[in-house]
């Protein structure tokens, strides 16, 4: 059996550099050593400095990334501030949308930025940095480290209702959820893999209390989602969100293990105790759960690669190299 796992976690690091490699001319591997060689040391230190001392930073950061890349592709268009002369051409910009309202990890990548402009001034983006700190702040918890292909030039562009109409929301069922992924080019495993960042990180109640206080419409505490385990539906009613309309308490994606990259999140979805209706999604298709049901019994090292593959994947999404875009000297703000 350690053989077979062995073997699978081999295949999939093959997999992991196919996805590199696919990358072509737009991204690679080492795209700063000669432009700014300490640049994801930089990075990377920030990171493991500053990540201890408050944890859930890096559940914040890879939920920025996914919502950045879903979104005009990978370009950092997630940061940028609505203004009159820049961004949408003074239309509310992504961070307006619901879906990024709670997103806390701005500031923080403003400040890694800020370090690595002082050691190479205009030359590594701001979706480069979001990328690698997204990586290195899931390394620092205890989950995986993986080669993160750079390149990506940031865009000028930042729109509100693209947010609100591309990124996957937490209501989604299955079949939304696939075609909202196949869009970006990523498939089932991509959606099951990337799915498992829910590991770690909070959510607030009004992102799911329908499924607590009003599944069918009808209202009330007996109208909840058959599917949620009763228990844990009672128990989140209880001490959680206590009326259907609660839209500032904290409650942890993955009870118990919220800080840390394991499994615990798969092995709850087959108790059906997955918080969003989107992550009770996962089992209802049958290629899906078969994959949740594979993972949670293997050793942590197959998602930790799996995952790797899968944030390597969305990292390419859309990105913008050579001449497109810009490199910003703040990531809030495009240049003059």
């Amino acid at each position: 059996m350690a053989a077979a796992w062995l073997v699978l976690v081999m295949l999939l690091l093959v997999g992991v550099a196919v996805a590199t490699a696919e990358a072509g001319g737009k991204l690679r591997q080492g795209f700063y050593d000669r432009s700014c060689p300490r640049a994801e040391q930089i990075v990377k230190h920030y990171v493991e400095r500053h990540v201890p001392r408050a944890p859930s930073v890096a559940a914040t950061l890879i939920r920025t990334h996914f919502h950045d890349c879903f979104v005009r592709g990978c370009d950092a268009s997630v940061l940028l501030n609505a203004t009159a002369g820049g961004g949408g051409g003074g239309e509310e910009a992504e961070k307006d949308a619901a879906p990024n309202l709670t997103l806390r990890g701005f500031a923080f990548l403003d400040r890694v930025k800020a370090v690595v402009e002082q050691e190479c001034p205009g030359v590594v983006s701001c979706a480069d940095i979001l990328a690698l700190a997204s990586r290195d702040a899931v390394a620092v918890i205890g989950g995986p480290f993986w080669r993160v292909p750079t390149g990506r030039r940031d865009g000028r562009v930042s729109i509100k209702q693209e947010a609100l109409d591309q990124i996957p929301a937490p209501t989604m069922n299955f079949t939304d959820l696939l075609a909202s992924f196949r869009a970006k080019g990523l498939d089932v495993a991509d959606l099951v893999w990337l799915s498992g960042a829910h590991t770690i990180g909070i959510s607030h109640c009004n992102s799911f209390s329908e499924r607590l206080y009003n599944f069918t419409g009808r209202g009330g505490p007996g109208d909840g989602d058959p599917s949620l385990d009763a228990e844990y539906a009672a128990n989140l009613r209880r001490t959680k969100c206590t009326t259907p309309t609660d839209n500032t308490t904290i409650v942890e994606m993955d009870p118990g293990s919220f800080l840390t990259f394991d499994l615990s999140y798969y092995r709850g979805l087959l108790k059906h105790r997955g918080l969003f209706q989107s992550d009770a999604a996962l089992i209802t298709d049958a290629a899906a759960r078969a994959d949740v049901e594979s993972v949670a019994k293997g050793p942590p090292e197959v998602f930790f690669q799996v995952f790797a593959r899968s944030m390597v994947r969305m990292g390419m999404i859309g990105v913008k190299t050579g001449g497109e875009g810009e490199i910003r000297r703040h990531c809030a703000v495009v240049n003059i």
